[in-house]
């Protein structure tokens, strides 16, 4: 079991600190995390589409998310300098830190775009929720003081079954293939143990300062990786930077609160909330891009609410 060294002077929270560990407002914040990330669905349609990189083009699509994630690592840095946060950490966590940007950025946005390039968008977005409930259940493996019960077993099955849902009806969706499938599974996989490193490293250093670091540290990994499969951005319009602001934006607020909550809350508890944001993406997705909007979506928010409150509704071991 992971047992969390604590720096010194962190046993009481001040300032911005006292609103992250406050276990009332955690539910919100982390709610306030997974709508943000929601809202990056339609938001990368629409930025892909005005830097002419389509579907197909992975190499296009890897050097985009990398230059986000690194102006976003760059901007939560600056602020994490603005704030004269310590951007101190001990020698032996540098390569935890490294696995993290590597783990939690960019091996998982890579896995992520291979995969929904060659894989059904209805099927992969279940198979990227996975990561959410390996996440929930990985913690009780990993840290002492959280326990593996039937309520965090029912909330996974329950809010599982709300994302199955949202695509009752879309048919298979073609055949299961390792670039495809394969890679939205180990997405998930790496969105997990990003979670996991992410709540240790929060523990070890301030949390804004991993959180910048591990932005900009993956974003230029992808960034290596998307000029290395020939993407290139061909096409810059007024309307791409401002979507590719707003991305950022996302990026920053959605990874610097959700990390902060991860450093004073149990993984599962915060981790699970994450089940909202596919349903928050289409919902998003129909309101912003006018894709349709079917009832289950309304049916399928209703079990992954469901599913956070059976989980959170449990006390603290």
């Amino acid at each position: 079991m992971e047992n969390h060294r604590v720096n010194a002077g962190d046993a009481g929270p001040a300032g911005m600190a006292a609103l992250f560990a406050n276990r009332k407002a955690a539910p919100f914040l982390a709610l306030l995390a997974a709508f943000v990330w929601g809202a990056a669905y339609p938001f990368i349609k629409l930025g892909l589409a005005q830097f002419a990189i389509d579907g197909a083009d992975t190499g296009g699509k890897t050097l985009f998310a990398g230059i986000r994630f690194t102006i976003a690592g760059i901007v939560v840095l600056g602020l994490a300098l603005m704030e004269r946060r310590s951007f101190h950490f001990e020698k032996k966590d540098g390569p935890l830190l490294l696995a993290y940007a590597l783990v939690n950025t960019a091996l998982h946005y890579f896995c992520f775009y291979i995969g929904l390039s060659n894989s059904a968008g209805s099927r992969a977005s279940v198979l990227n929720s996975l990561g959410t409930f390996l996440l929930v259940l990985l913690s009780c493996a990993v840290f002492s003081e959280e326990k593996m019960t039937g309520g965090r077993v029912l909330g996974c099955v329950v809010g599982f079954s709300g994302l199955l849902l949202l695509n009752l009806g879309d048919g298979p969706g073609g055949a299961v293939t390792f670039m495809g499938d394969g890679m939205i599974i180990l997405n998930a996989v790496c969105s997990a143990f990003g979670g996991i490193l992410a709540r240790i490293l929060g523990r070890r250093m301030d949390a804004l300062f991993m959180t910048g670091a591990g932005l900009a540290g993956g974003g230029v990994m992808l960034i290596a990786g998307g000029l290395g499969m020939s993407g290139r951005i061909t096409r810059v319009t007024p309307g791409g930077i401002l979507d590719l602001a707003v991305l950022v934006g996302i990026s920053v607020i959605g990874f610097s609160v959700y990390n902060q909550l991860l450093r004073w809350h149990p993984v599962g508890k915060i981790g699970i909330y994450n089940s909202l944001i596919p349903v928050f993406g289409i919902i998003l997705s129909s309101l912003m891009l006018g894709e349709p909007f079917l009832f289950k979506y309304i049916a399928a928010a209703a079990l992954v609410a469901a599913g956070v409150f059976i989980i959170n509704r449990e006390k603290e071991q």
